[in-house]
């Protein structure tokens, strides 16, 4: 969702996978694959509704918007898409706990209702590092993922102590609440760890792999893999997760050699973010690979709308009310394509 990247993990140590897997340990390689082998190819997007501008507009209770959402994960069913990448955030929780776990399993119960699994993300070290409840900056015209939210942000540094009980508390609450759910694929914990944090991001990521242990759901873990220097992230993420997924928004040739090194570790692997047209990462060229490799494809955005992202990283354009060329996103908000021949190759890959 941020720059092009590109795995190659050259001198990343592959790690050895236990036989038997204890509760709250890492899954086996065997038992993760067992696990994968039961599911549909996983294939779909990054969805917020087109009517939030973040995740807090998603989820607070003055803005959540079921009636959107079901309409968009009515178009993302008829697209063939059976799973959907969900961000959260631990202010909507913090702010109305019982409110915002009602508000989940709503969308739990939309998302079913079309065949859509879901992947929920807590954590993420992109964009804006501050924010409040409440009524939610307007996007900027043209401006990609104006008033998308980090979590927990600066917050974790400011207080430390306190944040970090309060974030222990909101990742157990969930998970706990849907650790035996089959509505729920996987559990992603962690967005892009190390985003303008670096290696400061490090401890939250070792805590949330423990709190989220420390439930065991029947659920997997994973946190993608997404900038090649980090290794000390990376080594601890790839000993850590259950199944690897990993970011990429580079073209085929590129995607395939993430694929090639990937496999190395011998587990389940879902690209959870690539599709930006004008760096030749496209559904026609990418999506391919990925159901040839049996790699679920998630790609960035399904309706463009409050979060612009159909806009291009740092490229904004105020001027026009969409780009000539589309970075991210499939469809308008009245659910007409971006592209028909786009949405007919997708639809005879899915289904």
């Amino acid at each position: 969702m941020k720059k092009i990247f590109l795995w190659l993990f050259c001198g990343v140590a592959v790690f050895g996978c236990r036989q038997q897997t204890q509760p709250g340990e890492v899954w086996s390689k065997e038992r993760a694959n067992e696990w994968y082998q039961k599911q549909e190819w996983p294939r779909g997007c990054n969805f917020t509704p087109s009517t939030a501008v973040n995740q807090l507009e998603m989820w607070q209770a003055e803005t959540f918007d079921p009636t959107t959402i079901d309409r968009e994960l009515g178009w993302a069913e008829d697209l063939g898409f059976n799973c959907m990448r969900v961000f959260l955030h631990h202010l909507a929780w913090q702010s109305d706990q019982e409110g915002f776990k009602k508000r989940v399993e709503q969308y739990l119960q939309i998302a079913d209702r079309h065949g859509i699994k879901t992947m929920f993300v807590f954590f993420d070290d992109c964009w804006l590092p501050t924010y409040q409840t409440g009524k939610q900056p307007n996007p900027k015209p043209g401006a990609h993922n104006s008033g998308w939210l980090k979590d927990p942000g600066d917050l974790i540094f400011e207080k430390p102590e306190e944040t970090t009980k309060i974030l222990e508390a909101y990742v157990k609450d969930i998970i706990r609440t849907y650790k035996d759910d089959k509505r729920i694929l996987l559990w992603d914990l962690y967005n892009e760890p190390g985003k303008d944090y670096e290696l400061k991001s490090l401890p939250l990521l070792k805590n949330v792999f423990a709190w989220a242990r420390e439930v065991n759901p029947s659920q997997p873990l994973s946190v993608c893999l997404w900038k090649k220097k980090y290794v000390e992230l990376n080594d601890f993420q790839l000993a850590n997760v259950d199944v690897i997924t990993y970011h990429t928004y580079n073209p085929a040739p590129e995607q395939q050699h993430a694929i090639d090194t990937l496999k190395r570790y011998g587990r389940p692997i879902i690209c959870t973010e690539y599709m930006a047209r004008p760096f030749g990462s496209t559904f026609q060229e990418v999506m391919p690979i990925l159901k040839r490799e049996n790699i679920g494809a998630i790609n960035w955005g399904l309706v463009a709308g409050k979060t612009n992202t159909n806009f291009a990283w740092g490229k904004a354009m105020p001027e026009v009310d969409e780009p000539p060329v589309w970075f991210h996103d499939i469809l308008r908000r009245d659910g007409t394509p971006y592209s028909q021949e786009e949405v007919d190759f997708i639809k005879s890959l899915c289904k």
